[in-house]
């Protein structure tokens, strides 16, 4: 009996990814294209450049298929996962009546705003996408939430006339709303052209990229929590009930129908930190690295492995882009003395990015009244042995690393293998298709200091430098 393949697609900020997988989960074949960079202009107005979106993930694709020869014949599903939070406006027949608005765009917090007279549909990247691969008009209802008009409950759109007035999309601007798992259509001839994916393959829906994201992480029980480290580190736990007004955290719908994700509060470039500090230190590293046969990142880690628990001392907060509310915040480096080099600096970069994680999510789950057992971390920055051993001290617990750590795609397959019936739940997909690569546990003694540092200092850190960065942004931003 011939193997059979499913792909899934991760399609981001920054890269498209094309992931193909066996039925096991294993990765058979991928392909990455870059996104070019964001059209900047005053006003916080943020756009995807020119086709970008549809033209990245045609050439991630034809590398995929490429590599993977003949065997092409053999995938029997496709998952589509892409940014959410994206607005999308098109024209009748579907085509951009403008440039794609990104999540990072002022305009997307607010409604729809009618001013552009070609616009017929308004719809999110998951939706453009679909409709560039199948030709339908058809839109994974999950990718919805903030400014789209969304019952939560019956996962489908309102069809409250003062919700849809709200937020200014009529139901006939609106894609048909598709759930996790189902099929919103059938690769065309034509895309099939522009991708390589064979004709007619059943493309199912998956939901927002964070909650697939979790999904391919392995976040199906309810006393898990996962933290994803990219540029934004995010964590979440899951849920069957959407909350009502929450305070730390918010609500969306999970990729597993009728169940729900909550996401708290994180960290805006996160890992961004990390590459800002390895870039700050220059040549040097760079050299050191290279005469070792080591990554940047792998020297970094190796010289902050011998640094002390607590970094002797020096705190670092993460605040280095504020919100808009709070536009005084600033990233700091507290506490330092002589023998600090780049080494407590790197240790403390990775403290702070786990003393606010754990806080973040001991906050939600308080709300929430959940205990929690585990905690999954995927991401580009799992791939550090040191800050995988920092989470599990700072947290006190296990902490599971996954084979695959660019969970999206992951998720995307399984939506696309559940949907295909070639698993019958999705606690048996996870069970088959997401593998832990390794566990670290807690070390008893780093467990301690960390947990006076954090509830005894760090926690507090913010009420005290938060006052003299509010007089420093007054003095040299007078105007504001």
């Amino acid at each position: 009996m011939e193997k059979k393949y499913i792909v899934g697609i991760d399609g981001g900020s920054q890269s498209t990814k094309i992931v193909i997988f066996d039925l096991e989960g294993n990765v058979v074949g991928e392909g990455k294209e870059n996104l070019r960079p964001m059209h900047l202009s005053e006003g916080v107005v943020v756009e995807h450049p020119g086709d970008d979106l549809w033209e990245s993930l045609c050439a991630a694709s034809q590398k995929a298929m490429e590599q993977f020869g003949i065997r092409k014949e053999n995938i029997v599903g496709i998952g589509l996962g892409s940014i959410r939070c994206c607005r999308v406006l098109l024209k009748k027949d579907g085509s951009l009546a403008q440039p794609i608005i990104s999540w990072m765009d002022k305009r997307t917090a607010s409604p729809h705003v009618q001013d552009n007279p070609e616009v017929q549909y308004v719809t999110s990247t998951n939706g453009y996408l679909t409709h560039r691969l199948t030709g339908e008009f058809k839109d994974n209802i999950g990718n919805h939430f903030g400014q789209w008009p969304v019952d939560y409950a019956n996962w489908d759109w309102s069809t409250d006339p003062e919700v849809l007035e709200n937020y200014n999309l009529p139901r006939e601007m609106l894609f048909d709303p598709v759930k996790p798992g189902d099929v919103l259509g059938y690769i065309t001839e034509e895309a099939s052209q522009k991708t390589g994916l064979p004709a007619g393959l059943p493309l199912f829906a998956t939901t927002s990229d964070k909650a697939v994201e979790g999904l391919g992480a392995g976040l199906i029980r309810d006393t898990s929590a996962f933290v994803s480290l990219g540029t934004y580190i995010s964590s979440m736990v899951t849920g069957t009930e959407m909350p009502d007004n929450p305070v730390n955290y918010w609500g969306i719908m999970s990729s597993i129908p009728g169940k729900y994700a909550y996401e708290g509060y994180g960290i805006r470039r996160g890992m961004w930190t990390v590459s800002w500090f390895k870039d700050l230190l220059g040549e040097k590293i760079s050299i050191r690295s290279n005469y070792q046969g080591i990554s940047e990142e792998e020297y970094l880690n190796e010289q902050a492995q011998n640094v002390p628990a607590g970094s002797d001392g020096l705190m670092t907060v993460l605040d280095w882009l504020a919100n808009p509310w709070e536009p005084y915040k600033r990233g700091v480096m507290i506490g330092f003395n002589a023998h600090h080099d780049y080494r407590y600096m790197y240790r403390s970069i990775l403290e702070g990015i786990a003393y606010t994680m754990k806080n973040n999510v001991t906050n939600m789950t308080e709300e929430l009244g959940k205990t929690i057992d585990e905690v999954i971390v995927t991401g580009g920055g799992s791939n550090s042995d040191l800050l995988m051993q920092i989470f599990a001290d700072v947290f006190n617990l296990p902490v599971k690393r996954n084979v695959v750590n660019g969970s999206a795609s992951v998720g995307a397959a399984i939506n696309a293998a559940v949907g295909l019936g070639i698993y019958n739940t999705y606690e048996e997909a996870v069970e088959k298709m997401v593998k832990v690569k390794d566990v670290f546990t807690p070390i008893p003694e780093n467990v301690e200091i960390y947990k006076r540092l954090n509830e005894e200092v760090y926690q507090s850190l913010t009420t005290h430098t938060d006052k003299i960065l509010e007089k420093t942004f007054a003095i040299l931003h007078p105007e504001a």
